[in-house]
């Protein structure tokens, strides 16, 4: 096994101890140099560099975290692709896997799962918003933390379900104890095998064990489509009957059967909650096949889909495990308690409530430990406070929270705070005078490699382009060494926050970027200016792949000047010879602007889009498939709000000019065979 504890990856990232062995990766945990913080970084084993399919799934799982952003799914930092070395830089959790948890409690009461499950759903559901299917939901995959928060990992296998829409028939993927029955025989899989699984963990939860064993892998997967989990209340008689309905609804062998989102799976959650009495009428509709039918699942038992392999556990945290179990539990036990009889009505305490932070100074807030809330600060230009004086607060003072919760507190800067200029790609020299011209002018200089930045320009700075700084504010530099000798196949995604679209699009297209599109989101920040952008600042990516750019509409939805209309678009169905589908790019234009440009699977579904316009203005909303060549216009008057329907399925059963040509050919090599 390889070991590069002590060692600096691309003179950033000091390793320092193994946190944990997979299959295909080893996990260490290492301190960032330059963000200053502690990190986790999964490197690819080198005997699999030139394993293609190992190279895919581990490119894959960047990938995947690096379009999505929930409190209950790791964070992705960076990432790193070259010949000799990949790795991907992650955030260091610093708790116990679900399945430690599990095996050191045997079963866990039903109102813990129900405040786990809760979560896990939360983080599968945004998942699955992004098009992102999992495909490896197991404990093992699910770390917890002293406070009793969840965060799902290891999107190694996960499929961009609104992009590959082919019959898997390679390989069945995913651990045996957890997969769906379609999983198991090598079929198509979408966001109910996810479901699945999820109901498999949470029968795991409640009874202490999983509902199939046997002592092979394929057994356990011909069990998985053909076999009935025991009924949970005979194992537990303490779990109310309405849960068991949830877990064996969510377990069905057909996709159709089970729940259709993981938004139903946890409605039905929450109805429990409220009412553990409250039941539900489903029907098993699901048809298990006679003995004689002979499934073959294609399973892949390789040591990347170990069932007791976890990310995070190994020798130096085992020692851990038990203090963070008896402490975590207590403070677990009291907020679970708490959460579920205040649903319930079992405690006639009030609720806790939002203190009122408006009028505060916001550095004493960040300096008061009896505030248990993760403050988030947004600055505002405001001559009517004290610079640093909080002027409003998201959610609103009042609001029902728990404790921990994230709070957006809008902080007063005055007309002498400056926004830090975008210096990237400029040389030294040329970075430290714009800086003075903004008044700037203690800063300090660091060298760093990069193999994407020419030697002596201007990789980013510390605070980063469009903060709002002092003048006082030490800026750090960071400039270009020149490349290190590891090859690198992919590009570092710079920061173009701040700038127009046009802005944006020329920097990205500059740094080698081709696959640029950019969606409109209401902000207050002046129209047409970069509010975020997917994937984040710093990480790498290949030429062709999507980079999604949020620029702002100007205006707010709570704004009197605010019209907002809900454009419903339903996509035609095209597809290729080979039967996938078409790809396609959707572009929404607000007058002469473009509101949204997107890539879409031309699949027959419909994608809604709101817009927000100016209250008053008359204009035209314009929609169309750029290479398809289909349009229409609708044109609102900005008066009110209304719903407006878009249909281009009539170019439904269309095929490409190359999928006619390769259908051509086919047909005349079968004739001449």
């Amino acid at each position: 096994m390889d070991n590069y504890v002590g060692k600096r990856l691309d003179g950033r990232y000091e390793i320092q101890e193994i946190i944990g062995v997979g299959g295909m990766s080893v996990v260490y945990k290492a301190y960032d140099n330059v963000d200053d913080r502690i990190v986790a970084v999964k490197i690819l084993k080198e005997e699999f560099l030139n394993n293609d399919d190992f190279k895919r799934r581990f490119k894959n799982e960047s990938k995947a975290i690096a379009l999505l952003s929930h409190e209950n799914i790791v964070k992705v930092y960076d990432v790193n692709f070259g010949e000799k070395l990949q790795y991907i830089v992650m955030e260091y959790i610093d708790g116990i896997t679900l399945k430690e948890f599990i095996n050191k409690q045997g079963s866990i009461t039903w109102n813990d799962a129900l405040f786990f499950m809760t979560q896990i759903l939360r983080a599968v559901q945004h998942a699955h918003d992004k098009g992102i299917v999992h495909r490896d939901i197991k404990p093992q995959n699910i770390i917890l933390l002293p406070n009793g928060n969840l965060k799902v990992t290891d999107f190694g296998i996960a499929r961009f379900s609104r992009s590959d829409t082919k019959t898997l028939t390679e390989q069945a993927i995913g651990s045996v104890h957890y997969i769906s029955p379609e999983q198991a025989k090598g079929e198509y899989t979408d966001e109910k095998a996810d479901i699945y699984s999820i109901g498999v963990v949470l029968y795991e939860m409640l009874s202490g064990k999983v509902p199939f064993e046997a002592d092979s892998a394929v057994s356990v997967a011909l069990m998985q489509v053909n076999s009935n989990a025991e009924d949970l209340r005979k194992i537990n008689p303490d779990i109310p009957l309405g849960l068991e309905q949830i877990c064996m609804h969510a377990m069905q062998k057909n996709p159709a059967d089970r729940y259709q989102s993981a938004t139903e799976m946890l409605l039905d959650i929450e109805e429990i909650v409220k009412d553990p009495n409250k039941t539900f009428n489903y029907v098993n509709n699901e048809v298990v096949p006679e003995p004689s039918q002979e499934i073959e699942p294609i399973i892949d038992t390789s040591d990347e889909y170990d069932e007791e392999e976890t990310e995070y556990d190994d020798s130096s945290r085992k020692k851990k495990i038990t203090v963070a179990i008896i402490t975590g539990l207590v403070v677990l036990i009291a907020a679970i308690v708490a959460i579920i009889m205040m649903f319930t009505s079992g405690f006639n305490t009030k609720t806790q409530k939002l203190e009122n932070f408006v009028g505060f100074s916001y550095d004493q807030l960040q300096d008061n430990s009896s505030y248990n809330y993760e403050f988030v600060a947004e600055y505002e230009k405001s001559d009517q406070y004290d610079p640093g004086t909080v002027i409003k607060q998201s959610p609103e003072a009042g609001s029902k929270v728990m404790q921990g919760s994230k709070v957006t507190l809008i902080v007063a800067s005055s007309d002498k705070d400056i926004t830090m200029p975008n210096v990237y790609g400029l040389s030294l020299e040329l970075a430290q005078q714009t800086l003075q011209l903004e008044g700037l002018n203690n800063f300090k200089t660091m060298d760093i490699a990069s193999d994407n930045v020419e030697e002596g320009k201007v990789i980013y700075t510390d605070p980063k382009a469009t903060s709002v700084v002092s003048a006082e504010q030490e800026v750090t530099i960071y400039v270009s060494a020149g490349p290190t000798t590891t090859v690198i196949e992919t590009l570092t995604v710079p920061d173009v926050s701040g700038l127009t679209q046009s802005g944006a699009r020329a920097f990205l297209e500059k740094f080698g970027f081709t696959n640029i599109s950019f969606v409109t989101q209401d902000n207050a920040i002046k129209k047409g200016v970069v509010i975020s952008q997917s994937p984040a600042v710093g990480s790498q990516a290949k030429t062709t792949d999507s980079i999604k750019v949020i620029i702002s509409s100007g205006i707010t939805t709570t704004s009197a000047q605010a019209v907002k209309y809900s454009v419903g678009i339903k996509l035609p169905m095209v597809q290729n010879y080979d039967g996938s589908f078409v790809t396609d790019t959707l572009i929404v234009k607000l007058g002469k602007d473009t509101y949204s440009s997107r890539k879409v699977t031309l699949d027959g579904n419909s994608i809604p889009i709101d817009i927000t316009a100016e209250n008053g203005k008359a204009q035209n909303i314009k929609v169309s498939l750029k290479s398809t060549g289909v349009t229409e216009t609708k044109h609102i008057d900005g008066k009110k709000s209304e719903d407006i329907n878009i249909d281009f399925s009539a170019a439904t059963n269309t095929t490409t000019v190359e999928s006619t040509q390769a259908a051509s050919s086919t047909t005349t090599t079968e004739a001449n065979n």
